[in-house]
């Protein structure tokens, strides 16, 4: 798509300079027409309706497209980490064994044994916040490892602090923390990428740092962890669209926000997608904010335009039920729907026979990031890039991961089945319970 806006743009330079070289600059054009080789005068009518013909197809591309938040910011994106993403959805896992939260899709070990102590650790966490729940379940699966690691006596004090989605508080939480120098190792999962960089870099200064999640554009944490990540959530989802509307389609995109690195990776790849398959128009490309009752109303919009949706692709699905509720409250058919494993979409699949798909970005990372520091703190090695698997949901596997007696808001792709308080603590995730300071 992008290619096809400068060729468009290339072909109208061309053809406006050669027509201007071929009237010497100045001539009227009658006088052009006249003095004008017949052999020229058709080149020209062709080059001018290979234009036409050029801007016609540019004004028929998907109007959702043309919109500003359709924009990927392209510090974040890279087309090399894009399909190296995609290669990885079929590579072996490395260390087939291990549970799911700790294999691994590359092999990068670093050296840790400089940062070996004896244990018990104070293990401190910067957290961008438990503003959704998706980071509730995680940051529940989190509190659970750690409990389990005081248990065996590795873990002392756990010092959380949570930006609720503010970098100016997390970058001060964080230079708290160092001040404090109370922590033996920082795990950190950053607001947004570009603010978070500078403060990430001074902590790697201090002590060893894990970065998991969201990313920050610098190499200096001793590991960055998550699974494979946005491309691969983006473009499985935006390909199962592809694939169950071959014929084309309207497809409705929402995402979040804007400026967080998993999320315009999530839309570049299903923008490389889209722009591969012009058959499907995109009406619209939106930002809900993650919030219920505003992505309903903006699906609620967009049937009152447009009538019915045929396909709805979205880079986060925790309120994937709210948009089945739209189409539900207006008596059309479900579209076809791309969201993620939340419990309450699963049950929705389960009972309605959705055409859908559930990619996953796995909260069973939050559980990955407290058991790699507590590796570094033994002077285990640990991948500097750990690249954790991530399964999708699908038709296929939707029984086994549908857990009916789980809450709704609950994540299928915890991996807390092996806790010592499995199911109990996620019945009700309670994020206020837990003890930070235990001495």
């Amino acid at each position: 798509m992008f290619k096809k806006k400068l060729f468009v743009v290339l072909s109208l330079i061309l053809v406006a300079a050669f027509a201007l070289s071929a009237c010497g600059g100045a001539a009227p054009a009658e006088e052009v027409a006249e003095e004008m080789p017949a052999e020229e005068e058709a080149v020209v009518e062709e080059e001018e309706e290979m234009a036409e013909e050029e801007e016609v197809v540019e004004a028929a591309e998907s109007p959702g497209l043309q919109m500003e938040a359709a924009a990927v910011v392209m510090d974040f994106y890279s087309e090399d980490e894009y399909l190296e993403s995609i290669n990885w959805t079929d590579a072996d896992i490395l260390n087939p064994e291990a549970p799911l939260y700790l294999q691994s899709l590359l092999d990068n070990k670093v050296d840790t044994s400089q940062y070996q102590m004896e244990p018990p650790y104070d293990v401190c966490f910067s957290n961008a916040g438990v503003n959704n729940t998706w980071r509730v379940t995680g940051y529940v699966t989190m509190r659970e490892q750690v409990e389990a690691l005081r248990d065996e006596g590795l873990i002392n004090n756990f010092i959380h602090v949570d930006a609720e989605g503010s970098d100016e508080k997390q970058i001060a939480d964080i230079e708290d923390l160092l001040a404090g120098g109370e922590c033996d190792v920082l795990i950190i999962s950053p607001n947004s990428t570009n603010a978070l960089t500078p403060i990430t870099e001074t902590a790697c200064e201090a002590l060893p740092v894990v970065v998991f999640d969201r990313g920050v554009q610098t190499d200096c944490p001793v590991s960055f962890l998550k699974t494979i990540g946005g491309y691969k959530f983006g473009y499985d989802g935006a390909q199962f669209i592809v694939e169950n509307l071959p014929e084309g389609g309207d497809v409705l995109a929402l995402r979040i926000l804007p400026g967080v690195d998993v999320l315009e990776q999530r839309w570049g790849a299903a923008l490389e997608v889209f722009g591969d398959n012009p058959q499907l128009n995109i009406i619209g490309v939106e930002f809900g904010a993650y919030s219920n009752p505003d992505t309903k109303g903006i699906v609620a919009d967009y049937i009152d335009r447009f009538g019915n949706i045929d396909a709805v692709w979205m880079d986060a699905g925790g309120t994937a039920v709210g948009v089945l509720e739209a189409f539900e409250d207006a008596g059309l058919p479900y579209p076809i729907m791309v969201g993620e494993d939340q419990m309450d979409y699963l049950k929705f699949w389960k009972e309605n026979d959705l055409t859908a798909i559930a990619p996953t970005f796995p909260t069973f990372q939050w559980r990955t990031a407290v058991l790699a520091s507590v590796m570094i703190l033994q002077g285990e090695p640990v991948d500097a890039r750990w690249v954790l698997p991530q399964p999708n949901v699908t038709a296929d596997n939707l029984d086994t991961y549908y857990l009916p007696d789980m809450p709704p808001l609950y994540y299928a792709l915890s991996g807390a089945e092996d806790l010592p308080n499995w199911p109990d603590a996620w019945m009700e995730l309670d994020t206020t319970k837990y003890v930070d300071v235990i001495d």
